[in-house]
């Protein structure tokens, strides 16, 4: 995955082999915590959506690297030895191993439990191929006559409309694992900034 500071990403992956991520409801919240602590540092959540054996994001990129503290475990480090720089894809990577670890002692399991690569489209970017966010037996088509401006809007609908287009719910507001319901006014969850997303999107054509 590559990144640029000030573009707009969906970011996307799947369990290994198409099998479920999340078992039960803890672990959706469980997965939400995970975003805020290792994605909400290096972006703007614009839009996700939490599916039972996938999960969707859509991000505006602020920083691709910060500077994090090192895990110290009895060890004495110097103030050069207790910092390091950390990647977007790094803290990715460190999410999904992490859930991954957490998931597999909950449900006496081993293995992988995502697909070994995260993808991540730029949407914004002024070139390379942009995804028009409808599918085929689930996975993503590319349709390159759309017009550039209409990507943000395309994405952003597209991941609201997932647990519809999956038959989970009859409206996107109906699935409790979605920004739908923040931008619905039902919940004022703090993981998504509204104001940014206006500035891409129109709130009021998302089919509620």
């Amino acid at each position: 995955m590559q990144f640029e500071k000030g573009q707009l990403y969906h970011i996307f992956n799947q369990g290994n082999n198409r099998q479920r991520i999340f078992f039960e409801r803890g672990n959706y919240l469980f997965f939400l915590k995970k975003l805020r602590t290792y994605i909400l540092p290096y972006t703007d959540i614009l839009a996700w959506c939490l599916m039972p054996n996938h999960f969707h994001l859509m991000v505006l990129v602020n920083e691709v690297e910060l500077t994090v503290e090192r895990a110290s475990v009895g060890v004495a480090r110097s103030d050069a030895d207790a910092i390091r720089q950390r990647t977007i894809n790094e803290s990715i990577g460190i999410m999904l191993r992490s859930y991954t670890n957490a998931i597999n002692k909950q449900q006496n399991r081993s293995g992988k439990l995502f697909r070994e690569k995260t993808k991540a489209e730029c949407i914004s970017c002024s070139n390379g191929v942009k995804p028009s966010f409808y599918s085929v037996d689930g996975v993503p088509q590319i349709d390159m006559q759309l017009p550039e401006k209409q990507y943000p809007q395309l994405c952003f609908d597209y991941i609201h409309q997932n647990p519809v287009k999956a038959g989970l719910v009859k409206n996107t507001i109906d699935w409790e694992f979605s920004s739908a319901q923040d931008y619905a006014g039902i919940r004022n969850g703090k993981l998504i900034n509204q104001n940014i997303a206006k500035e891409y999107i129109n709130i009021v054509k998302l089919n509620y």
